[in-house]
């Protein structure tokens, strides 16, 4: 079908999101229909989570609420109001049993008859907002195990139990990235017409890439194997430094040209900063579902089995080369 934005340029000869995923799925599984809901309902919300970031700043959305999260961090007028979206949207897919966010203290129990559980970041690198830099939506999903009520234990698996995870970009355009068992595919909003079109099927992350993604700021925290890597990139290899602060969007540049992003522990994060439910787990699922590595230094982030839904970790992710270049700065050190 031929689709025309607000302008009179064709979106056509690309399949829309939903008409991908139609093909995508495996018809023959179980409760196709429903997993086609819920994945409209996030899309539906990375939508309405993009069109309020667009004129936030003229509705006084920008700034803090004056509260903290269950992570001790300063919330954001924006995070509480995407928290909703996707609250709302996925609720009203009525394919969720269990929902785990960022913003929530404890897991949100939906209903018995949901088929699905959905673990989020609903607004990454929202510090960022004030000065209007980009930031994300990030999201994965579980099927639930046959037990007959949901239980907030039902999430403490391994990210290789995802039936699928991605993450949306907000910024010169709103893109949505989704991983499945048979790729990465990514899409972008025509506002115009109001749906995602497929941009770049079948991605895959470069084997080797010339740029490394890390907070600098925290080098003296680092350990002494790290300091040496970083030294060695900036004064030796040809390297070159991009760090943005939201991981969505740091992921997305890895992704798409290759290198390794990291944000190891540190003297003031012994177990790591980012969350491993809903941030590591869903990025790490991308990453090697388009061919690269994610690490927490010693093991795959895939294999760690959560004990807490808001547990952290360190992460390492990116083209297999320069990751374990990395890893065998880490290990020498280690002897």
């Amino acid at each position: 079908m031929q689709k025309y934005n607000q302008s009179g340029h064709s979106s056509v000869l690309k399949k829309t999101f939903e008409q991908f995923m139609c093909v995508e799925l495996d018809r023959g599984r179980n409760h196709y229909e429903g997993l086609l809901s819920l994945l409209h309902g996030i899309a539906s919300a990375i939508r309405g989570i993009g069109s309020k970031l667009r004129v936030a700043d003229l509705n006084s959305m920008l700034g803090t609420t004056g509260n903290t999260n269950v992570q001790g961090e300063s919330v954001q007028k924006l995070d509480v109001f995407a928290n909703e979206v996707m609250m709302h949207y996925l609720r009203e897919s009525k394919q969720c049993c269990l929902l785990i966010s960022e913003e929530l203290d404890e897991t949100f129990i939906d209903s018995s008859q949901g088929e699905y559980i959905v673990l989020f970041d609903p607004l990454d690198g929202s510090s960022n907002l004030d000065v209007n830099v980009n930031v994300g939506t990030i999201f994965a999903v579980f099927e639930k195990s046959a037990m007959t009520s949901p239980s907030p234990q039902e999430a403490l698996r391994s990210g290789r139990k995802f039936l699928m995870a991605g993450y949306a970009l907000y910024g010169p355009s709103t893109i949505l990235v989704l991983a499945t068992n048979r790729g990465v595919n990514s899409f972008v909003l025509d506002p115009g017409v109001g749906e995602f079109f497929l941009s770049r099927p079948s991605i895959r992350i470069p084997s080797q890439g010339r740029y490394y993604s890390c907070n600098e700021g925290n080098f003296t925290q680092w350990g002494e194997p790290i300091q040496k890597w970083n030294r060695w990139v900036k004064e030796e290899a040809s390297y070159v430094q991009r760090y943005v602060g939201s991981l969505a969007a740091d992921a997305h540049r890895t992704l798409c040209y290759g290198g390794l992003f990291l944000y190891p522990a540190d003297k003031k994060h012994q177990e790591g900063k980012l969350r491993l439910l809903y941030e590591a787990n869903p990025i790490a699922y991308v990453v090697e579902h388009a061919g690269g590595v994610a690490t927490d230094g010693v093991k795959c982030i895939l294999d760690i089995v959560p004990t807490s839904i808001h547990q952290r970790t360190p992460l390492i992710f990116g083209s297999t080369k320069n990751v374990n270049q990395l890893m065998g700065w880490m290990k020498e050190g280690m002897r």
